[in-house]
């Protein structure tokens, strides 16, 4: 590795960290000003045009305001917490394909932090360690009510986490077919979903349907991103943070930028979330790019624009869920996810395996 290889290393870090500050300004912004028009009221709409910076503004006060540490908390536990949610937060995202590899200096660099052989186990890793946080954050803060919040967070990450880990199983299996061997990396899961199910088939009427992984494994889509909800800890799944019984939950006791950073994780784990269910899913960054019909910039960010796109229309479904639906009961949350999830992923990964099976080796497998 040359000088020039490790400044595209840093660079590439250094551009996924400003991605998702940027875009936890203005996911916030948009939270707010959605749940406002749900709810015919007005929304944040002072700092800045339509208020697009009052995220920012928010985010220098808490930033510049005093730090209350309450005198009966686990001190080094405590004040490790926000930075152990932020951290699994930033790392989830280094293995999402961001956008089409380019070429600088003869070299071909992915548009991503890193592309690991092993990306989804990487990503349920960091979505465990995230937990510790909240756990952590609960235990350590000495007050009853924040250590609920993170009791209650260990048993919902248990819960919807084996569901989540089902899910991708059943698109690592399907994926597998449409490649030499099954791989757990991202780049590749997204290079497999190139083409339309028309050439994939052979059949020329279904070449204006895209070949993404949506719709042989739509049920698989629809448990990823109930449980994906649910680990992100939003509503109708916010039992960790409950005002109406926890007060505020497992960051009751934080307070300034420790807080923040509490904020700053769960945002970041929204897109992330949402990039992730893009890019095993919606085909991450494939589509047309006019390659020849349009400038040789135009078709380089097109492919960054269709996965952001795709990335959103999954976010505004988390905002809507947020404005609609009401905070299930904890024994209802229970349910839903050992009872009905978890089931239900267990029986559509025996589906698709009896239905790749039969299309690899024939019927009955002779």
């Amino acid at each position: 590795m040359d000088a020039i290889d490790l400044l595209i290393v840093v660079a590439r870090v250094v551009v996924v960290f400003a991605l998702l500050l940027v875009v936890t300004l203005l996911n916030v912004w948009l939270e707010r000003k959605i749940v406002a028009d749900m709810q015919n009221r007005i929304g944040p709409d002072r700092a800045g045009p339509f208020g697009i910076l009052q995220t920012l503004a928010d985010g220098m006060k808490l930033f510049f305001k005093e730090q209350v540490t309450p005198r009966k908390v686990e001190l080094g536990v405590y004040l490790l917490a926000p930075f152990l949610a932020v951290i699994p937060a930033l790392l989830t995202f280094m293995v999402v394909p961001w956008g089409r590899p380019i070429e600088i200096a003869g070299r071909v660099v992915p548009l991503q932090g890193t592309d690991l052989n092993i990306g989804l186990l990487f990503i349920l890793a960091m979505s465990s360690v995230g937990v510790y946080a909240v756990v952590m954050a609960g235990w350590s803060s000495g007050s009853k009510y924040p250590l609920l919040g993170g009791v209650r967070a260990t048993a919902q990450a248990i819960s919807y986490e084996a569901a989540m880990g089902l899910s991708m199983v059943a698109v690592v299996m399907f994926t597998a077919t449409a490649g030499d061997g099954g791989t757990l990396s991202l780049a590749e899961i997204v290079a497999r979903q190139q083409g339309s199910w028309g050439d994939a088939l052979g059949i020329p009427a279904l070449g204006w349907i895209p070949r993404w992984n949506l719709f042989p494994e739509l049920v698989a889509f629809g448990i990823f991103l109930i449980a994906a909800v649910a680990e992100t800890n939003r509503a109708p799944f916010d039992l960790v943070e409950a005002e109406q019984e926890l007060v505020g939950g497992f960051h009751t006791e934080y307070s300034g930028i420790r807080f923040a950073m509490f904020f700053l994780a769960e945002y970041i784990n929204i897109f992330t979330m949402s990039a992730i269910a893009t890019t095993l899913f919606l085909g991450g960054w494939n589509g047309p790019t006019w390659e020849g019909t349009v400038p040789a910039v135009v078709s380089a960010v097109l492919p960054t624009v269709w996965f952001l796109v795709k990335t959103y229309a999954i976010i505004l479904v988390f905002f809507w869920v947020r404005a609609t639906l009401p905070r299930l009961r904890y024994d209802q949350l229970m349910q839903l996810g050992w009872k009905r999830l978890i089931p239900g992923a267990f029986v559509w990964l025996i589906l698709s395996t009896v239905v790749i099976g039969i299309r690899q080796f024939g019927w009955p497998w002779t």
